[in-house]
């Protein structure tokens, strides 16, 4: 292995601290959470929070925790997320891809709209409007 200089170093710190910080759920209001039980890593639960990570990094998104779970009970949709965010209804999506964990990130997350062909569950519309 190549030695690393003063400066390599820094930076290897910095980016994994902020990788670390990305798991932090204090003074943030939008969260994550992939099934990743043996049935979602199966169905490409792997596939998918790689991409999640991959666009919170890509939008700088500073207010999103990711986090992972066993079996949510959805095994005939997985892999599924289940997404909390202000202004939103909490919200499980089912056979999330890594293009559509790109989709939520943009349209959920980030534009405040349902991706209404894969929700499989969500708030009745009556405790949505108490939210509001």
């Amino acid at each position: 292995m190549a030695k690393m200089t003063l400066a390599q170093l820094k930076a290897l710190r910095d980016e994994t601290k902020k990788d670390i910080d990305r798991r932090d759920t204090e003074g943030k209001d939008v969260m994550i959470v992939v099934g990743m039980g043996t049935c979602g890593i199966a169905a490409g639960a792997k596939d998918a929070i790689s991409s999640f990570i991959d666009e919170i990094k890509e939008h700088d998104l500073t207010n999103v925790t990711i986090k992972q779970t066993g079996c949510m009970g959805l095994c005939h949709s997985e892999p599924t997320v289940d997404v909390k965010a202000p202004g939103m209804p909490d919200t499980i999506y089912g056979n999330v891809t890594a293009e559509l964990a790109k989709e939520i990130i943009v349209k959920h997350v980030i534009g405040k709209e349902l991706i209404s062909k894969h929700v499989l569950d969500r708030p009745a519309s009556d405790i949505m409007k108490e939210q509001n």
